[in-house]
């Protein structure tokens, strides 16, 4: 089976190809390195630089390649910059989407994998959230997410593109191996920026807000693994693979984790004091989000490895500690 990976040099994309690669799949990566990294992409996969708001570029490789399925991760991804550049990421996030399922239709391809988001649920009704709970995108970013959802749901209707969104919470850690994880520049993640403090890269651990409903007064959130993610990928493209219907799927450890509960398993992990400040709330900050993961656990047998923060946080401090300024320092190109 041959699979085009779109963004496969980010940080999700990249361990999925390894984890396809593993699995015996021929790879094919598609990425414009804007946010993505060479470095990242391993050695036994096709690497074509390109960008998808150019469709002439994306026919080339249709040309070149039949794909029995299409892995989509490439995408700007921060929510508060979407707010502050919304045509940026409509135009970046959703245009993308459309030129890469109009030649992917014209080609036949019938199995696609969106990397989709928690955001489109902004402030459920219900903790944990199921797939039923109510759509309604919490910024621009969950709009486009919205957005490419809605048009799978058409592909399938006109073209029978059968498609699975997998609507992540927080994706963190790193391969176990410590050879690829987390690099963005800048960074909004909370475990990888208490990382940076940690390593003395930054001053500091801003918290924002400690006057939630919750126990300790923080935000709660939902932490998943990179390589479980990585894993329900695979198992969602080999569903529709053996004839399964589109489905949509929320992907999380199924248990919530403060900012101050990170914090403090993050002292542990890295023996590291940790230095940290209470700020004013963020606009827009959910106190809890927390994934129902029962739905995927029953349809496609998953079942996450790393299902506590200690063991996500080893991998990420393990990638950290090795590669202190990213793929930039040496040890991988």
């Amino acid at each position: 089976m041959k699979v085009l990976v779109t963004g496969g040099a980010g940080y999700i994309g990249s361990h999925v190809v390894e984890l396809l690669l593993e699995r015996g799949y021929d790879v094919v990566v598609y990425d414009n390195l804007v946010a993505g990294h060479r470095a990242a992409v391993h050695q036994d996969a096709v690497f074509v630089e390109g960008d998808l708001l150019r469709p002439e570029q994306i026919a080339t490789v249709f040309e070149q390649h039949t794909f029995d399925g299409i892995l989509h991760f490439a995408s700007h991804i921060m929510v508060g910059e979407s707010m502050q550049k919304p045509w940026k990421y409509f135009r970046d996030n959703v245009s993308a989407v459309t030129n890469l399922l109009e030649v992917a239709t014209a080609h036949d391809v019938k199995r696609f994998i969106l990397s989709s988001t928690a955001n489109l649920y902004d402030q459920p009704e219900r903790i944990p959230i199921t797939e039923e709970e109510a759509l309604i995108p919490g910024s621009v970013y969950g709009e486009t997410k919205y957005i490419a959802e809605r048009q799978l749901y058409w592909a399938e209707q006109i073209y029978e593109l059968k498609y699975c969104c997998l609507r992540y919470f927080n994706a963190s850690g790193a391969h176990p191996n410590g050879h690829i994880g987390e690099a963005h520049n800048p960074e909004t993640h909370l475990i990888p920026i208490i990382l940076q403090v940690a390593l003395g890269q930054r001053d500091k651990l801003t918290i924002f807000g400690d006057d939630y409903d919750t126990p300790d007064g923080t935000c709660i959130r939902d932490y998943i693994h990179v390589i479980d993610l990585a894993d329900a990928h695979i198992l969602a493209l080999e569903a529709l693979m053996n004839g399964a219907g589109s489905r949509v799927y929320n992907l999380g450890n199924g248990r919530g984790y403060s900012n101050l509960e990170v914090l403090e398993v993050a002292r542990q992990v890295t023996g590291r004091p940790i230095p940290v400040e209470i700020g004013a709330r963020r606009p827009g900050d959910a106190a809890a989000l927390v994934a129902d993961n029962t739905r995927i656990k029953q349809e496609l047998g998953w079942s996450p490895e790393f299902d506590n923060l200690q063991a996500i946080i080893e991998t990420a401090w393990k990638w950290h500690s090795t590669h202190p300024n990213g793929f930039v320092d040496g040890t991988d190109g």
